[in-house]
């Protein structure tokens, strides 16, 4: 469990550092049980061994093409634009790169990412009642898509929104066909377990940049300790049609490739997190990013 003392003690120094040491993670990946959800033992085993499972049809045709109507509306909605929810493709005049707090915009979102099949996985690994603490939808436009740079998401959640543990993990739902060719998720197995700080101060409003892909001296993963884990571990692409699914680790190191191809990839993304392990202060950032990226409001999904 994350304790009071953990939360105001950085037992995950980054940003602050000279060089970039990776060490091993103090804190454990699955935090519940067998008994407590829909996962067994094996798949429990797998999560805490590879930090990432596989779902094969999470999402039913029907909710697919709700949730890619849903996006569409979204990204011209100009309320939802003028807000700063709307990330464009820097490579791409009229596209758009994300989409983000799907969730609170759209009932279509909302029940996908309340319903038992995402939440109760994730209350079992977390071992606690959860929240959302981001929702987006990742598109991938054809020709034109830019890639997402090798980084663990807790890298940033702790040094930007102030997340005390990687108690926290993410769903990648397929919405359209992931192909090898259209940049899907790839993952180093096993990466979950080192945490790799990052070298360099975080400007200010840093996120304006670093959700175009604009990579400042903060936030990407050390090269070096990236390819020595590559090269020790592998690396794993995920494929497969609209509904399936990637469930990963905050602290997977991950990435994925720009996509040059005639087919766009348009992905679903989820990150649950514990109710124990609520935003504080950044650790390393000057302000808080907005809530829209980072939710402080820790009140449990209801469950169905």
């Amino acid at each position: 469990m994350t304790t009071a003392a953990d939360s105001a003690k950085d037992l995950y120094p980054t940003r602050s550092v000279r060089e970039s040491v990776a060490f091993a993670r103090p804190h454990p990946v699955v935090w519940g049980q067998p008994a407590d959800g829909p996962l067994d033992a094996g798949d429990l085993d797998a999560f805490d061994r590879d930090g990432f499972l596989v779902f094969e049809d999470l999402l039913d045709a029907r909710e697919i093409a709700a949730c890619l109507e849903e996006t569409e509306r979204l990204g011209r909605d100009p309320e939802v634009r003028a807000s700063g929810r709307v990330a464009p493709e820097p490579d791409a005049p009229d596209g758009i790169r994300s989409v983000f707090e799907v969730h609170a915009l759209s009932g279509a979102f909302a029940r996908v990412i309340s319903g038992s099949r995402l939440a109760d996985v994730a209350r079992q690994l977390l071992g606690s009642e959860v929240y959302v603490h981001q929702s987006r939808v990742n598109l991938k436009t054809a020709f034109d898509g830019s890639k997402f740079g090798w980084h663990a998401d807790f890298e940033t959640w702790h040094s930007e929104d102030g997340m005390p543990a990687p108690r926290a993990l993410s769903f990648s739902v397929a919405l359209t066909r992931n192909e090898p060719f259209n940049g899907p998720l790839m993952i180093i197995p096993g990466s979950h377990r080192t945490f790799v700080p990052s070298v360099g101060e975080t400007p200010p409003d840093y996120h304006k940049l670093s959700l175009l892909g604009k990579a400042l001296p903060a936030g990407p993963a050390d090269r070096a300790t990236v390819t020595d884990l590559a090269r020790r571990q592998g690396i794993r692409q995920f494929t497969g049609p609209a509904g399936s699914a990637v469930l990963f680790d905050c602290n997977c190191l991950h990435a994925s490739a720009g996509n040059v191809s005639p087919f766009p990839r348009t992905n679903l993304f989820v990150v649950f997190n514990s109710v124990e392990n609520g935003l504080g202060e950044p650790f390393a950032a000057p302000a808080p990013r907005p809530g829209y990226l980072a939710s402080r409001d820790i009140t449990p999904l209801p469950r169905p």
